[in-house]
């Protein structure tokens, strides 16, 4: 059974699932921030594209910082939700969590608002079109 630490709950879908590697961390065994937020952004383009139904890229992203760190060997988890959508842009919300190595503790690592914009097959901002 998962046990969430902290009192928290996910909110969103899982988008993503990955393993922290050797590779993606320091000398210390700490998993590199860049590497937890770019999972966070390849989230981000699943669930936007999907919404989108098209290119969508990166516009933004609204301050992030980490609570809790990652190390080798913990599991990835991403969870994200479409929190706004404009005329050509998106506002995601989205959550990355620690499952801890061979346990089933999970903790919330960080967490931020990513804002997407549809583009169209020239690269330019494109209406999103309505939800089916």
């Amino acid at each position: 059974m998962v046990q969430y630490a902290d009192g928290l709950m996910p909110h969103g879908e899982l988008t993503l699932r990955t393993l922290a590697m050797p590779s993606d961390a320091n000398a210390a065994g700490d998993i590199f921030g860049g590497w937890v937020m770019a999972q966070m952004d390849l989230a981000c383009g699943i669930r936007a594209a999907e919404r989108a139904k098209g290119r969508v890229v990166t516009a933004a992203v609204k301050e992030m910082a980490f609570a809790k760190p990652m190390k080798i060997g913990d599991t990835l988890c991403v969870y994200s939700h479409i929190d706004r959508v404009g005329r050509t842009s998106m506002v995601l919300k989205v959550e990355a969590w620690a499952q801890r190595y061979l346990t089933d503790r999970m903790e919330r690592v960080t967490h931020a608002d990513f804002i997407m914009v549809a583009l169209d097959g020239e690269g330019k901002p494109t209406p999103v079109p309505p939800e089916d």
